[in-house]
């Protein structure tokens, strides 16, 4: 007799596929499950922000149980001609609140920690140790790999977590301090360089280094070198705690259909980035990776091909929905000179509050388009529409570095 080893199995235990096994566990836990990690830990080294109006009310109960720091009195945005407080409340929750999470709701057999993928198939995984786990229904949540058939820049992060010794009296988060030196790594041109800052109690803080950028190297030394400076520069002094570092690719245009045909494994579901569910301006992935989530455990009875056909159709979708976001990425990376790509934020951050929350979701109507659009714009029109006519670079992404936000 050769039964199944689960009914539905995940590779990959980030964000994408820890908030589907959650989602099973909540809402069909007669089903059983395997989550395949090849890390240490559950979620890896991140943290991931959002809108408390980017999620549905069933998206929020999905998190419910998750750990989140949450502020609601709004958070702030500096740019060196333009400063605002916005009144929207904010989330964030780090990969050990996720992974506690599910070790609590998770039966122990469904976790399966330093296990990782050698081959993967519509009937299962085997891993590199020979253990061959099958399952009636597999989804691949291992995270995007990189593509030739998509094309765009990067956002090149670290963050540092620190204890300081006295109150450190910072309320709100720092969702953009753009008031930092325009520079990209090398120092030759220029990046849209930011800081954001969350504060996670009375004496914690995340301090965080941003940059979208044409290359994606991450020079660790010298992003460490720039918090030490820009906490020098705002009066912040504290013990590390520990730090985060990121490489995500912004997508500003491709072949999607391409792109879904070099990930494809017949049979296989694919989520998260890998299956193409991002902000591809943003990077963000949250908001939709509670989406699938929650559509897969309502889909949970359907076999494998079956999702997986009905997953690639949404992420087809969603690619459409995104189009305008690609071209303003376009723009950001092809209109604006490197060291003047901060106009163009320092612009839409003065726009309805409305308009920007619906902006990160990835929720623009065609109002909020245009009034994106309309009015002086921040970067030549000449170069505007020479940006939107060409193609930027291919993505390929530094698989150590391609954890999503």
């Amino acid at each position: 007799m050769n039964a199944r080893t689960c009914d539905i199995a995940i590779i990959g235990g980030g964000l994408s596929g820890g908030l589907i096994a959650l989602a099973l566990a909540r809402h069909r836990p007669e089903l059983t499950l395997r989550l395949v990690e090849a890390g240490e830990a559950l979620g890896g080294n991140h943290r991931w922000s959002w809108f408390s109006s980017d999620l549905s009310e069933d998206g929020k109960t999905l998190l419910s149980t998750v750990r989140t720091a949450h502020w609601g009195k709004g958070n702030r945005v500096a740019f060196p001609a333009y400063q605002r407080q916005l009144t929207a409340s904010y989330n964030s929750m780090s990969s050990s609140n996720l992974s506690a999470a599910l070790h609590r709701e998770l039966p122990e057999e469904a976790i399966l920690l330093r296990r990782k993928a050698s081959t993967v198939d519509a009937a299962g995984v085997t891993l590199e140790d020979g253990t061959r786990i099958t399952a009636r229904t597999v989804i691949d949540a291992r995270g995007m790999a990189g593509s030739e058939y998509l094309h765009g820049g990067w956002q090149v992060f670290m963050g540092r977590h620190l204890r300081t010794a006295e109150p450190h009296g910072i309320e709100h988060p720092v969702i953009m301090d753009a008031t930092v030196d325009q520079l990209a790594p090398a120092g030759d041109g220029g990046a849209y360089r930011f800081v954001y800052i969350l504060p996670l109690g009375a004496h914690d803080l995340f301090v965080e280094d941003t940059y979208y950028a044409d290359d994606p190297a991450l020079d660790r030394s010298l992003l460490s070198g720039r918090i030490d400076q820009y906490c020098s520069r705002v009066g912040i002094s504290g013990e590390p705690l520990g730090f985060e570092t990121g490489v995500l690719p912004v997508v500003t245009g491709g072949n999607f259909a391409a792109f879904q045909e070099e990930q494809r494994i017949p049979g296989v579901a694919m989520v998260g980035a890998r299956g193409g569910f991002v902000h591809p301006l943003t990077s963000y992935t949250l908001p939709f990776a509670v989406e699938i989530a929650l559509a897969v455990a309502e889909d949970a009875d359907l076999p494998g091909e079956q999702l997986s056909a009905k997953l690639e159709a949404r992420a087809r979708a969603h690619w459409r929905r995104m189009g305008f976001y690609r071209k303003l990425g376009n723009m950001l990376f092809g209109a604006a000179e490197p060291s003047q790509r901060f106009r163009i934020f320092e612009r839409f951050y003065r726009l309805p509050e409305g308009l920007i929350e619906r902006f990160y979701a990835g929720r623009s109507t065609f109002a909020d388009k245009a009034r994106i659009l309309i009015g002086k714009p921040p970067v030549p029109i000449s170069r505007a529409l020479s940006a939107l006519s060409s193609a930027r670079p291919a993505l390929q992404v530094p698989p150590s570095e391609s954890d999503s936000k």
